[in-house]
């Protein structure tokens, strides 16, 4: 069994850090790009909650949360996005596939570890409009890449109530973004390529806390604070006259490399409290809040000008059923029923206007296996966005896909 997780996990370190497009989405174009979900698909199907705890799940989004886990855990997830773009001017489509997560969780007594990969944020945008200066004037602008996470964490339970966990992360990636403008009775244009190289370390802490209370009754909270950090962003400019063949094949010429200055890329400090009550291996239901502090995010080049950032803030509201658990006559008693909602204002301003984000989820854990496995199905619709203000409306719907495969690997031998 070893031997073959990590042969999976090779295999999809390769994928996810290969140049998957993760996002379709416009408003990738600012900032570090379209910052992606953090947790496994049963979080996410509960709106993306990150207090819910158990002993045969990998909650990525609490480190706190590893020591609880009594089995190793392997899990690993992705997404088809079906996105609907609406502005005045008119619509478009677009669906993208991507790996969301692998990961591998090891219960070690009161300690719990677990490390993985997973996307940080994605870029991937193709615009097109005409302007009318005079002359109208057509300028595309097209982008792609992301920022990569490789994490390693531990757990510690304190006592059977307390515990403290915390998440190390390496973040790396590329991002590649153009802009090319075409004047009228100019056979040549302009084309303007940036590059930046992505690199640096980030921390994420958090403190569980449980309590047992009348009629098997639980409940738990949890703080979570992920400091500020800097990353190394090595950039790169190459400006060229360019032209495009019938199939859209580009001609350049006259290729120049311009030096620009390397910066750093703040990664916002955050702040998480939830707490939920339920009944062990039965239902439980939950709240958290998230603040960010956004305003110290900023774009990869000085030259935007119609964006600004501020803080952001999210609320989640979220829970889960299982009809019963250990039913023998019925499959779907023993499956995992989830629901949540999610509310975000995400910290861009654009042309004066806030950029807000929400979705309600719902999904299934289906048992499969013999050791608590399960399959992982997931739905969100979202809105993100507004056709005013000259901006973009993004309607999308998610169907997201995880396996949480769990086995025993230091289990003691009985017989040789």
């Amino acid at each position: 069994m070893i031997k073959k997780l990590f042969l999976a996990l090779t295999f999809l370190t390769t994928v996810v850090v290969s140049a998957q497009e993760g996002t379709s989405s416009p408003y990738s174009f600012y900032g570090l790009g379209d910052i992606k979900f953090k947790g496994t698909h049963d979080a996410r199907a509960m709106g993306g909650l990150g207090i819910a705890n158990d002993s045969i799940h990998l909650n990525l989004l609490n480190p706190a949360t590893y020591s609880r886990l009594k089995i190793t855990n392997f899990t690993v997830g992705g997404t088809t996005t079906y996105n609907n773009l609406s502005s005045e001017q008119g619509r478009e489509t677009a669906q993208r596939t991507a790996i969301d997560y692998l990961a591998v969780g090891l219960p070690l007594g009161k300690f719990g570890a677990a490390f993985g990969l997973m996307p940080y944020s994605a870029v991937g945008y193709k615009i097109q409009n005409q302007t009318a200066e005079g002359d109208i004037r057509s300028t595309r602008y097209t982008g792609d890449g992301g920022i990569n996470r490789v994490f390693v964490g531990g757990a510690y339970s304190i006592s059977d109530n307390l515990s403290v966990g915390l998440d190390i992360q390496y973040n790396f990636g590329t991002i590649e973004t153009e802009s090319s403008v075409f004047l009228p009775d100019v056979i040549l244009g302009s084309r303007e390529r940036n590059t930046s190289n992505i690199r640096g370390l980030s921390t994420n802490f958090a403190v569980l806390y449980t309590k047992s209370l009348a009629n098997n009754l639980t409940v738990s909270t949890s703080l979570g604070y992920s400091p500020e950090a800097k990353l190394n962003s090595e950039n790169a400019r190459n400006i060229a006259t360019i032209s495009y063949s019938a199939s859209g094949t580009e001609f350049a010429n006259d290729n120049d490399d311009l030096e620009v200055e390397d910066t750093k890329l703040v990664v916002p400090a955050k702040y998480t409290a939830g707490a939920g009550i339920g009944l062990q291996k039965k239902w439980f239901v939950g709240v958290e809040y998230i603040y960010q502090e956004n305003s110290n995010l900023g774009n990869r080049f000085d030259d935007i000008s119609n964006a600004t950032f501020e803080n952001s803030q999210k609320i989640i509201v979220g829970g889960n059923f299982i009809p019963k658990y250990n039913s023998f006559s019925s499959y779907w008693s023993r499956v995992n029923y989830r629901a949540g909602f999610r509310y975000e204002n995400t910290g861009l301003i654009i042309n004066s206007k806030q950029i807000n984000d929400y979705g309600i989820n719902f999904g299934l854990g289906l048992p499969v296996g013999g050791r608590f496995s399960n399959i992982n199905v997931g739905f969100e619709y979202g809105k993100k966005g507004t056709i005013y203000n000259n901006l973009i409306e993004e309607n999308y719907f998610n169907l997201s896909i995880g396996l949480s495969l769990n086995d025993l690997w230091f289990e003691k031998r009985k017989y040789d």
